[in-house]
C-alpha cells in the first residue's frame, strides 16, 4: 500500500499550489480520501474530504472557499486545490485513505511554506 503526495512547495502569499496524492496497492475507488495538515508545534488536522463517489466534500472552515478537494477513481489520485494562500497555511499536508475503522493509510507527507 502506497500514498505518495506530491505539489508541495515554497509559494507567496495569495498564491497557488496543487497538491496530489497517487495511491497503489489497494481499491482506491472503494475508500474515503482525506487531506490533513500539520503545522510546527500544533496536532494534526483534518482539512478536506471526499467521498467514495466523489460527489460529496467537507472542508475545515479556515479553508472553506479557498481549497478544493477532488479525486480522479481512474487514475487513483485525490488532488487539493489551494488558492489564495496564507501564512498560516504553511504545514505538512498529508494523504489519508480510510474504509471502516480498521484499513487506514497515511502518506509520508509534503511541506507547503506560505512565505514573502
Amino acid at each position: 500500500v502506497q500514498l505518495v503526495e506530491s505539489g508541495g512547495g515554497l509559494v507567496q502569499p495569495g498564491g497557488s499550489l496543487r497538491l496530489s496524492c497517487a495511491a497503489s496497492g489497494f481499491t482506491f475507488s472503494s475508500y474515503v480520501m482525506r487531506w490533513y495538515r500539520q503545522a510546527p508545534g500544533k496536532e494534526r488536522e483534518l482539512v478536506a474530504g471526499i467521498i467514495i463517489a466523489g460527489g460529496s466534500t467537507n472542508y475545515a472552515d479556515s479553508v472553506k472557499g479557498r481549497f478544493t478537494i477532488s479525486r480522479d477513481n481512474a487514475k487513483n489520485t485525490v488532488y487539493l486545490q489551494m488558492n489564495s494562500l496564507k501564512p498560516e497555511d504553511t504545514a505538512v499536508y498529508y494523504c489519508n485513505a480510510r474504509r471502516g475503522s480498521l484499513s487506514i493509510y497515511w502518506g509520508q507527507g509534503t511541506q507547503v511554506t506560505v512565505s514573502s
